[in-house]
């Protein structure tokens, strides 16, 4: 089973179409216990099939699925090997920290970064990558914003008009302005991918924003418009992850 918070008022549940009667009575009895009511609605969705590399479906009586809590516990091991790797400064217990985020977040968004209804190969190493359509790209993007701010010695932009002087600075604009639509369009659909995609683009369009436009070295009116710009991308990723129910973190 696979839950995801879409909205504050929302929760949607994907299951196995053969599930269904199981979560009828697992929805009958949420009602009777008082977690859903008139402000919550339930959604029964079907999905794919998770593979394994050999493209086959995983045989449970085999023994070839792994336990959630197994599952979990790796996915930690092998980001905080990453996370030691690309910054060793970080004390043992920020790593460890990190480590849970960037884990327990690779696993989700590699489940939810798929079109529902579509199989998909489970990998280790496609999950906790970090480049591509991955939650690690997307908080190491966030990072990096993050980082920005931190040179500059403030917490956010103050408010300050954008100059466009150079078309990644509009492209980096109109993806951030596309958020809006976006999230509405997955409430509809219960499609979480789209938000997914829209994500990775908008992480895309901010790392062709970074190379072409400086930020702190550029002259006061550019610097303050592309601050404002870098700002509106780290809040816009920040509230995307969270709506799939993943955590950003400062450093990486």
């Amino acid at each position: 089973m696979h839950v995801f918070n879409l909205k504050a008022d929302s929760l949607i549940y994907v299951v196995d179409a053969r599930q269904a009667l199981h979560f009828k009575m697992v929805f009958e009895t949420a009602r009777r216990a008082g977690w859903l009511n008139e402000d919550v609605k339930a959604h029964q969705l079907a999905f794919g099939t998770v593979l394994g590399q050999d493209g086959k479906p995983f045989k449970t009586r085999a023994g070839e699925t792994v336990g959630l809590a197994t599952l979990l516990d790796e996915a930690e091991t092998r980001a905080r090997a990453i996370v030691a790797e690309k910054n060793a400064d970080l004390d043992p217990a920020e790593q460890a920290r990190v480590a849970h985020a960037v884990g327990i977040g690779a696993i989700k968004y590699a489940d939810l970064a798929s079109d529902r209804v579509k199989d998909y190969v489970f990998s280790w190493d496609r999950m906790l990558a970090m480049d591509g359509n991955t939650a690690p790209y997307l908080q190491y993007a966030y990072t990096r914003i993050r980082s920005i701010f931190r040179k500059a010695g403030i917490d956010h932009a103050p408010p300050a008009p954008i100059v466009f002087a150079e078309p990644a600075e509009r492209a980096l604009a109109l993806a951030i302005l596309a958020f809006e639509g976006v999230v509405d369009a997955v409430g509809r659909t219960l499609e979480p991918h789209r938000l997914c995609g829209y994500l990775y683009d908008l992480a895309t369009a901010f790392s062709a924003f970074y190379e072409a436009c400086p930020v702190l070295s550029a002259e006061p009116p550019l610097r303050a418009g592309r601050l404002v710009l870098a700002d509106l991308t780290g809040r816009t990723l920040a509230q995307g992850l969270e709506l799939l129910g993943i955590r950003v973190v400062e450093r990486m």
